[in-house]
């Protein structure tokens, strides 16, 4: 597992801002949503007003066609705050939206009311989404990643900077805390050495004189 680094999701994110699924790749990051929970999300699932994002079904194709079923297990559903970067890069998507669905006129497909969508709003093929997210990382000369790698990335992010690990499992919807601590014991390792020369600037000795 070898995740963006903070200073490579960086570069990737202003690099992609403009770019049609920009909002899809913040919310991937900031977020960690899996791929088929970021592709099912519709307009309802925001409180724009209260700064929540409701994470209630995934996207799945059977037989070739796309359905909306429930999350796996109980704690897949759950509500995520919205940072100030998520939520900027929502309403600028909506109003993006909007465009693409004024030049659809009729061929539009309302009733699926998703947030991340073809322009005449069908649901989105994952491999394509995937295939387009690796390609923009060759294009800035970033490390190849799979799609579920921002997934990895948003938890490594908020272990570094001292998220406590239920949080993080909480905002993961990982069914047990051990699910969480043992896919990131890498990153809980490194924070276990961060505590100890933490510990050592308490109880330093003074310098002699």
């Amino acid at each position: 597992m070898s995740p963006l680094t903070a200073d490579q999701a960086r570069t990737f994110l202003a690099a992609t801002r403009g770019h049609r699924l920009e909002a899809l790749y913040v919310v991937a990051i900031t977020l960690g949503l899996r791929q088929g929970e970021v592709l099912a999300l519709k307009w309802d699932d925001v409180d724009f007003d209260a700064g929540l994002l409701h994470v209630r079904r995934a996207l799945q194709r059977v037989d070739g066609e796309y359905e909306l079923v429930e999350t796996k297990t109980a704690k897949s559903r759950r509500s995520l705050a919205l940072g100030s970067t998520a939520h900027a890069a929502l309403r600028d998507h909506r109003v993006r939206q909007l465009s693409e669905r004024l030049a659809a006129g009729s061929g539009w497909q309302a009733g699926w009311n998703l947030i991340f969508c073809t322009k005449s709003g069908h649901p989105l093929h994952g491999p394509s989404v995937t295939l387009e997210f690796q390609r923009l990382l060759q294009e800035f000369g970033l490390p190849r990643q799979r799609f579920h790698d921002l997934r990895h990335a948003c938890a490594t992010l908020l272990l570094s900077q001292g998220v406590e690990l239920k949080i993080i499992q909480e905002i993961l919807g990982h069914s047990t805390i051990a699910v969480t601590a043992n896919t990131y014991s890498h990153v809980m390792e490194e924070r276990k050495v961060d505590a100890a020369a933490r510990m050592d600037t308490i109880f330093s000795r003074p310098g002699k004189r």
